[in-house]
């Protein structure tokens, strides 16, 4: 019956077969609910206005007809929620303090006395072909402490010949 509504619907049957239809569907009410989900379905597919106002009249008059729920909030929820939330405030701010001893007590660098020399002396070194590999892959060094930020830093030697 279903396949019988949609051609109906499609105008897809003779003219005797839709009569023949209509009247199974005056006679049998059930499929009347099925009739109008066709043409529903049509009317939204085709994106008809009066179609919006008709869903908008049914929803309203739905939520008018379901009853309104007046029970009291669980306080045992609110101070499970605020429990949690401290919890998890305290777990950060210890982490913060642990993360900044650490930063902070990996930057003393010990202090070396130095000898005040009075001559300058200027010594020229072979080329080193190492250097250029250190200086490609600093970024890898344990010993900095901007990890992430060393790519980004380029390195510059600037040598100034003898006056």
């Amino acid at each position: 019956m279903k396949q019988e509504i949609s051609a109906l619907m499609d105008g897809e049957l003779f003219d005797d077969d839709a009569e023949a239809v209509l009247d199974k569907l005056k006679r049998n009410p059930d499929k009347h609910d099925e009739w109008r989900t066709y043409h529903l379905i049509s009317d939204v597919l085709r994106q008809s206005d009066h179609v919006h106002a008709n869903i908008n009249i049914a929803i309203r008059e739905r939520l008018q007809a379901e009853p309104t729920v007046l029970a009291p909030r669980s306080r045992a929820s609110h101070n499970v929620r605020w429990f949690a939330l401290s919890a998890a405030a305290s777990v950060m701010a210890f982490t913060l303090v642990a993360w900044l001893s650490v930063q902070i007590g990996s930057e003393t660098v010990p202090q070396i006395a130095m000898q005040q020399s009075n001559a300058v002396h200027s010594v020229s070194l072979p080329a080193n072909g190492l250097d250029d590999y250190l200086v490609a892959h600093q970024e890898f060094s344990p010993s900095l402490d901007v990890y992430g930020m060393t790519s980004y830093v380029h390195t510059v030697a600037h040598q100034q010949e003898g006056k």
